[in-house]
């Protein structure tokens, strides 16, 4: 039967990707990869793929949150301190810290719903890329097993069960870098324990040291395999920092401040993130059946200063105490997901239904926004309780027509509940909302090693618990706000095609079209997003990867978009941060003797930075190099230099209004957050 390929070429994956040790030392670093990424005849769209370990293993990365950077056309950047989340840019979206990509760990979701810095906050940096086995990621909102934050695309992230061998690995770098990690999986019982111990510190290029500590540690049993199998993950990470927040460019102009200077040296967080996981699953002869049940722990404390007086002037006529002001939040979440999978014959057609459940709560206690001073707390604009549930109903229904045409039919229902215990009793409340959101997609071929998807679908995002149930503006006590939609639909077509152009060459091309009912933006003096007006975005992928030889293999992402707002509006129809175009360009380069290496090139487009387009931010085109050496079977050096060409380009740029202690008057600006100067890290690793 043809459609029971999709389980088998997943054990496949499996295998050629690590977990069978054996198999996986027998093939080179270029075949492995080239094999992990050919779905033809399994994927639904042309923007779906697998990243490998192999191919993650091959890439320098400056900070965890760039493994996703091997999703074609996503974009990782930073705007402050390395402990805080990443910023995600896809799609012509300006993803802020995760909102509308779905990412998950293990089987945990990353994104966090009403979180205390911003909606669908997604911080990787728990994330150990070495024991990284692969990265499963879908773009669209045509999946239903995909729910929420999932409208640009998901990304699921899974653990080795199993290394070939055991890991000691330690780097050194410029500014204060250091990290060391310990990795392994011993046999025990019937199946493996691995293991993975890292720690951490870096200062950065900033004048106000980052003094970044990590400890971070991940521990699974397993026996089996994904698909046939069951495993217990625990991961626990803390980390501390001081931040470097973006800078207003004229207080660099002027001289006030160094580009890696800070307005607030008093600006940092400390977050922590414990989680427990469990998942099963069995493959019948004509079934697969999965199970998955997670917990999670977390807090973060984050202290930013993004408009330096501003308020303080407003209200003093001073700039005594500045306006720097505290995040925080204390969650406690869980949730599970179940699915079942019937392979089966309609008639004279194959078929192959599958169906699912999934929950999830998330406990806040307490979710709050303060105005602080040197990180001394001064007084509570706003601190709330907010209990979240949601559980989701899918379905799916896969039938092969011809050899040349199968169909893929999806439905999802959502329901959701949100109940807030304010500091402010009119902003207390409860609110709920229910979604049912169609899917569907064709798919013609293969064609000599071609295949054309048609795809549609509904999707949607969640918005922040409090933004529900809110009447007055938490600031002023007095001004009435509006409140949001709990649930906020997106709706999505794409035309994809995927095909072995060259022996070795496999290429995907999508041109994509998505609609917001309401976008999220980033709002600078909160530090947080807020429902703004509907969006209609659109755009064409086109991604290649090429292994001419079983030594050399070339990749190459290339991603254009078109992002407006629907209505019309004095202040214009651009998308704030939107970016248009971006590139991510790459060589690799193994089994040449003792040698290995790699080369990276990222483009990362303009954008507008306001409305009516007239104030846009620079683009930036930055160069990674790795050069390695296998000094024996067991160890390795590598050199990775990062922006090798030294760049003086910027990770972020806003437009905003922010008073400097020397200013009577707000004035609007452009704000930068720079990229790291070129800088060098050594690692040793050893294999055990």
């Amino acid at each position: 039967m043809k459609l029971r390929k999709k389980f088998i070429y997943s054990y496949l994956v499996l295998a050629v990707g690590g977990v069978q040790a054996h198999e996986s030392a027998e093939l080179s670093t270029v075949e492995v990869r080239a094999q992990a990424e050919n779905l033809e005849g399994i994927a639904a769209a042309g923007s779906e793929g697998i990243v490998s370990s192999q191919r993650l293993a091959a890439i320098p990365i400056l900070r965890p949150g760039e493994a996703l950077e091997m999703v074609p056309g996503l974009i990782v950047t930073q705007h402050a301190g390395d402990g805080k989340a990443n910023q995600y840019f896809l799609r012509g979206f300006n993803l802020d810290h995760g909102t509308d990509f779905a990412t998950y760990v293990g089987g945990v979701p990353v994104n966090m719903p009403s979180h205390a810095h911003g909606q669908g906050y997604t911080d990787l940096n728990f994330l150990i890329p070495e024991l990284v086995e692969r990265i499963a990621y879908r773009k669209g909102p045509y999946y239903a097993e995909e729910g929420d934050f999932a409208s640009a695309g998901a990304a699921h992230i899974d653990y080795f069960r199993q290394l070939d061998s055991g890991l000691a690995e330690a780097t050194l770098g410029q500014r204060g870098y250091a990290r060391s990690l310990l990795a392994g999986s011993p046999a025990l019982g019937d199946g493996h324990l691995l293991y993975g111990l890292e720690l951490f510190h870096n200062d950065g290029p900033w004048q106000v040291h980052e003094n970044y500590r990590k400890l971070n540690g991940v521990l699974r049993y397993s026996q089996g395999t994904r698909f046939d199998g069951w495993s217990v993950t625990g991961m626990a990470y803390q980390g501390k920092w001081t931040s470097t927040d973006q800078i207003a460019q004229r207080a660099i102009d002027s001289g006030l401040v160094d580009r890696f200077g800070s307005l607030d040296p008093s600006t940092g967080g400390k977050t922590f993130r414990y989680s427990l996981a469990a998942d099963w699953a069995r493959r019948g002869e004509n079934s697969q059946s999965k199970a998955n049940i997670w917990g999670l722990r977390s807090g973060l404390d984050l202290w930013s200063n993004f408009q330096y007086c501003l308020n303080d002037h407003a209200v003093t006529g001073t700039c005594d105490t500045g306006d720097q002001f505290k995040q925080s939040e204390r969650r406690t979440a869980g949730g599970f997901s179940l699915s079942h999978a019937i392979d089966g014959r309609w008639g004279a057609f194959e078929v192959s239904n599958s169906f699912g459940l999934q929950g999830r709560q998330d406990r806040l206690n307490p979710v709050g926004l303060y105005a602080s001073s040197q990180r001394a707390m001064t007084a509570t604009v706003r601190e709330d309780r907010v209990t979240q549930r949601s559980l989701s109903l899918w379905g799916q229904n896969e039938i092969r027509w011809t050899d040349w045409l199968r169909s893929v039919s999806g439905l999802r229902g959502e329901l959701y509940d949100f109940q807030v215990d304010s500091s402010l009793s009119a902003n207390s409340g409860s609110a709920s909302d229910q979604m049912l959101s169609p899917k569907f997609s064709l798919v013609f071929g293969p064609w000599h090693k071609s295949e054309l998807y048609l795809n549609y679908g509904h999707g949607f995002h969640s918005n922040d618990a409090r933004g529900t149930t809110i009447t007055l503006d938490p600031a002023d006590r007095s001004s009435p706000v509006n409140r949001v939609k709990p649930l906020v639909r997106t709706r999505g077509y794409e035309v994809g095609l995927r095909s072995e152009v060259l022996s070795g060459w496999q290429s995907t091309l999508s041109v994509w079209q998505l609609d917001a009912a309401s976008e999220l933006l980033f709002v600078g003096d909160a530090g947080t997003t807020e429902a703004s007006r509907p969006s209609r975005r659109y755009g064409v992928e086109w991604t290649n990867f090429y292994a001419p030889t079983d030594w050399l293999a070339f990749d190459a992402d290339l991603a254009w978009s078109n992002a407006r707002f629907r209505d019309t509006a004095p202040e214009g129809s651009h998308i704030p941060g939107a970016v248009s175009a971006t590139a991510n360009l790459g060589m690799t380069v193994d089994h040449l003797g003792a040698w290995f290496g790699a080369l990276r090139l990222r483009y990362f487009g303009p954008r507008p930075l306001i409305e009516d387009n007239s104030v846009r931010s620079q683009a930036s085109a930055l160069t990674n190099l790795r050069l390695g050496y296998k000094v024996d079977a067991r160890t390795r050096l590598a050199l990775d230099i990062y922006n090798l060409f030294d760049r003086k380009v910027n990770d972020i740029e806003y437009w905003y209004g922010s008073q400097l202690a020397n200013e009577t008057l707000a004035v609007d600006d452009r704000h930068i957050h720079p990229t790291e100067p070129r800088s060098l890290r050594l690692s040793v690793q050893y294999r055990f």
